[in-house]
């Protein structure tokens, strides 16, 4: 793991078991990071190569989103759930470029997650930058601790990317996502993103729920646009991450990391 870990020291990191957000950590060509996560990262390479490339594909879609809400639809609140190890372009640090006076709240129940986020995830001045220790199947307690930073009153764009397939019941994902939505103000948004269910994923998801760390199941299609649920999703619709308002100039293969945004009128 990288240098300067006195964040860590104190937590049970279980370096001999690979970690969800060490081996995305990884993926991104990060340096938070054991060898158990090294070694599932290099065996997913192998068997699912476009491993690597959804984790950066899910990193600009966080961008483009973010700076998309921010600066051509007003929105100045952020709710990430399963936000991960900090990484470069964060939610706030991308939105705060926007709109500095923009708050955000990470959320994540992880300890590893937590002490580097608490150190690295700072604020402008203006805006306001806070996190959460909570897991995404406690929407109660997120919600409430999410109202001391941010106004639930006021539109806030909600987070969930590359977390959903945590949870296996597509009906229960679909039950979270529709409670933290219906909890929030019209003006609100969805931005979400997962695998979709193909042989080689599902095969891919095997392989990883078989390391030993937490497992992660694909969606199809139809589930992923159940997640949405009485919201409007916007063009270009549900589909391949990789052509949401792709920056000018890039034409990236297809990913199959599906995703989309979707408003609350």
């Amino acid at each position: 793991m990288s240098s300067g870990d006195d964040l860590t020291r104190h937590l049970d990191l279980q370096p001999e078991k690979p970690h969800s957000a060490r081996f995305w950590n990884y993926l991104l060509g990060g340096k938070d990071n054991f060898e158990a996560d090294r070694k599932l990262g290099e065996r997913m390479k192998r068997e699912w190569p476009e491993a690597v490339d959804i984790a950066r594909a899910s990193r600009a879609f966080l961008g483009r989103t973010v700076r998309h809400l921010a600066a051509e639809r007003g929105v100045r609140q952020f709710l990430d759930i399963g936000t991960g190890l900090p990484t470069a372009d964060n939610t706030h640090e991308v939105a705060q470029r926007v709109a500095p006076d923009a708050r955000i709240v990470y959320v994540d129940h992880d300890p590893i997650v937590l002490a580097h986020a608490r150190a690295l995830l700072t604020s402008t001045p203006e805006g306001a930058t806070d996190y959460i220790d909570g897991d995404l199947t406690d929407p109660g307690s997120i919600l409430t601790h999410a109202a001391r930073t941010l106004d639930l009153d006021r539109p806030v764009a909600l987070m969930v990317l590359s977390v959903i397939g945590h949870i296996p019941d597509p009906a229960e994902a679909a039950r979270l996502v529709r409670t933290y939505m219906d909890r929030l103000a019209s003006g609100s948004y969805l931005v979400l993103c997962t695998t979709i269910s193909t042989p080689k994923a599902d095969a891919a998801n095997e392989t990883y729920a078989a390391s030993g760390t937490t497992p992660y199941v694909a969606s199809t299609a139809e589930q992923m646009a159940a997640f949405a649920a009485g919201l409007t999703v916007a063009p270009p619709g549900l589909g391949p991450i990789n052509r949401w308002f792709p920056e000018e100039g890039t034409a990236d293969p297809d990913v199959d990391q599906w995703g989309y945004v979707a408003h609350k009128e």
